[in-house]
Formats: structure tokens, C-alpha cells, sequence
């Protein structure tokens, strides 16, 4: 029941981003603004936890510009596509982007695809296209989209990256606090962005809490789940933000939404949850 609760919490902390982040934005905060204030948080938050663990926080390492270039395009794309998504529609083309996109890095490095995970992908994104075509996703914004896709594609980077990681939680503080120092170099672009009061707080929330806390939970049940269970766990994630977005931002939920929500989550379940019983996930 433990393992459980704090699966269920990291899931909401998770989901949580795509709501904090479109309140804040559709608020009138400046997107970019929000993604530096709450990359800069998260780099705190992290800090403090990796200081306190093993007194440093690392900075170097060969993977090291590649995740921190993965981890600024995600941040930037997730922001500004909050212009014109609903939080849980941002929420699904992040998702199935992710995967497509280490679907891709599979084909590329030629790993062995069994015809399953073919099956799924094909799936997965056939669901994408319902969304996208007229009246599938209830008007849905292309740039917005465009946007999602790019922030999914630097967080699948960032994801592959940190996959030879001997130290997630650690390696991640030192990914924020050098990404903060990439927006904060970026800043004669779009400094003097608008800041208001509920985007400021959503974005020290979604850095510190839905991100850093959230990272360090997730850390901290990896390791006692099962490949399956960790991966349907992440299948909730939109469909949290789907519900929340409904019930605290007011977004409506079409039936082609749900639809083409159930086909891309179908799919994507079908390609990446495994089968039988595997052993347990280790920590990277």
C-alpha cells in the first residue's frame, strides 16, 4: 500500500506540471519566463537533496551538454506550447511524442523490435492523427502541437541520456542547474517578460514540488516495481491531466478526445508494457 500511494502521488506531482504550466500561462505569465522560474527551482529543490545525499551536485560528464540541450528544448517547447493547449491534450502529444521518439532511437540504433511493439506504435499514432485531423481534437492547435512535439523530442533526449545515469537524482540536480543557466543566458531574447502572481507560484509549484519532489519520488519507488507496473503507472499520466484539466480549468472533453486518447494510451500500452513478469527496474 505504500509502494502504491507513493506511485499514485508521483503520477499527480507528474501530471501536475501540464496543469500548473497552462494555468500560469493562460494567466498571461510570459512562457518562457515560467519555464526559467520553475527550471530554476527544480534545480534548488534537487540541489538541496543531492547536497544533502552526497555533498556535491555534478556537473560534468560525457553525457552531460546532451542532457542539459534535451532538458532546455523541453522546458521551452512545454512552456510555449501552453499558449493555445488545454493541459491534458499538451499532456497526450508529450507522451506518445516521447515514445515515438525512443521508438525512433530504437529503429535508428537497430534494436531487436518485435512485431508487438510495431503493432502498438502504429496504433499510437494513428491516434495522434485523429487528434489533428479537423473536428478530431475539438480544435486543436497546430503550433501548439509543434511546440509539444519539440519539448516531447527534447525530453526523449534527456530521457536517453540519462539512462547510463549512475546517479538520477544527483545527475538531475546538476541537469536543472546548468539548464537554468542556459535560459538565464537567453534572457536578453525574451527578458521583461510578463509575471503575474498565480504564474509565478505555479511556476516555483511545478519546479520545486511537481518536478523536483516528484523526480525524487520517482526515484525512490523505481527500483521496488515491476517493468509492467512502472509502465502502465506512466500511462496515467495524461489521463490525470485530462481529468484535472477538466475539473480545475474548466476544459471541456470531447468524445473524439477521449477516443483518440484511448487509441494513443492503447497503443503505446501494447508496444512498451511487457508481456510476462520481468525483473525489477533499477535505478539509473
Amino acid at each position: 500500500m505504500k509502494l502504491f500511494a507513493l506511485t499514485a502521488l508521483t503520477m499527480l506531482f507528474f501530471a501536475s506540471n501540464s496543469l500548473l504550466t497552462r494555468a500560469g500561462v493562460a494567466d498571461g505569465m510570459d512562457p518562457l519566463t515560467f519555464a526559467a522560474i520553475r527550471v530554476g527551482a527544480g534545480a534548488v529543490f534537487l540541489g538541496v537533496i543531492a547536497l544533502w545525499q552526497r555533498g556535491r551536485v555534478p556537473i560534468t560528464g560525457h553525457t552531460r551538454l546532451l542532457s542539459v540541450i534535451g532538458l532546455s528544448v523541453y522546458l521551452l517547447g512545454f512552456s510555449l506550447s501552453y499558449l493555445t493547449l488545454e493541459a491534458g491534450m499538451g499532456a497526450l502529444v508529450l507522451f506518445a511524442t516521447v515514445q515515438l521518439c525512443l521508438f525512433g532511437a530504437a529503429v535508428a540504433f537497430r534494436e531487436v523490435i518485435g512485431p508487438r511493439r510495431w503493432l502498438g506504435m502504429g496504433i499510437a499514432m494513428s491516434g495522434l492523427a485523429l487528434l489533428l485531423l479537423p473536428g478530431g481534437g475539438g480544435g486543436t492547435s497546430l503550433v501548439g502541437v509543434a511546440w509539444m512535439v519539440l519539448g516531447g523530442a527534447g525530453w526523449a533526449l534527456y530521457t536517453y541520456m540519462g539512462k547510463s545515469s549512475d546517479w538520477a537524482l544527483g545527475n538531475s540536480a546538476g541537469n536543472f542547474l546548468l539548464s537554468t543557466g542556459v535560459l538565464l543566458l537567453a534572457a536578453p531574447l525574451w527578458w521583461g517578460g510578463v509575471v503575474t502572481p498565480l504564474g509565478l507560484v505555479c511556476a516555483v509549484t511545478s519546479g520545486a514540488i511537481a518536478s523536483g519532489l516528484g523526480y525524487a519520488l520517482w526515484f525512490v519507488v523505481l527500483p521496488q516495481m515491476a517493468t509492467t507496473t512502472a509502465g502502465v503507472a506512466q500511462l496515467c499520466v495524461p489521463v490525470i491531466a485530462v481529468i484535472g484539466g477538466a475539473l480545475l480549468l474548466k476544459e471541456p472533453v470531447t468524445l473524439p478526445v477521449v477516443l483518440a486518447c484511448a487509441v494513443v494510451l492503447g497503443g503505446i500500452a501494447l508496444a512498451t508494457v511487457p508481456s510476462g513478469r520481468k525483473a525489477p527496474y533499477r535505478s539509473q
